[in-house]
């Protein structure tokens, strides 16, 4: 009978799921209840508040999907970004002619995400075999004329079962799409702060 409780305690402790693995299926599970809220796609400039601001409730694109399931997990993207561009923002995109930090935005532009989850997080290969995304991933893509797009990976599969789905908002709300492989790949990452 004392053999017992060690018995359960080494099996509970070989099924324990990594820490990494259980904070990718959270993210995807954060990204996968977003798509439940009407969201009207709005790029419009906000002032928001700093930090923990977002943009009104019902607005997003892209980058927001990605911010709010951050935030789902107590990861404000708002405060983290700006603060790594704030000490080091000479290795930011310059795409926008400004010569300074920018709370209400700079979190929601995909080339700065991107640059973000390539100094903090880990980078992936960009391939194109679906056995290397895993929900939780992050994707970037070029959706044709040098437009950035951005989504995560999720724990839904296509209706073939070949790959996984992605929560992105390319112009239809927060939504799962199988679009994975649907556009030009320019980045694939994992972040955990």
């Amino acid at each position: 009978m004392r053999k017992l409780p060690l018995i359960l305690a080494i099996t509970f402790i070989s099924l324990k799921i990594p820490a990494q693995d259980l904070f990718m299926q959270k993210l995807s599970d954060a990204a996968i209840e977003l798509t439940g809220q009407t969201i009207t796609y709005d790029p419009s400039y906000y002032r928001i508040e700093y930090p923990g601001g977002d943009i009104p409730p019902g607005k997003g694109v892209c980058t927001d999907v990605i911010i709010r399931a951050y935030r789902k997990l107590g990861i404000d993207l708002q405060k983290e970004v700006h603060e790594d561009m704030r000490a080091y923002f000479s290795r930011y995109p310059q795409n926008w002619g400004l010569n300074r930090t920018d709370t209400n935005i700079d979190h929601r532009r995909v080339p700065n995400l991107m640059t973000f989850f390539s100094r903090h997080g880990q980078i992936k290969k960009g391939t194109i075999n679906p056995a290397d995304y895993i929900p939780g991933d992050i994707v970037t893509w070029d959706l044709g004329r040098g437009i950035p797009h951005i989504g995560i990976v999720v724990n839904k599969r296509s209706p073939d079962n070949r790959r996984y789905l992605v929560v992105h908002n390319i112009g239809n709300g927060q939504e799962i799409s199988d679009c994975l492989f649907s556009f030009k790949i320019t980045g694939h990452y994992t972040y955990m702060k």
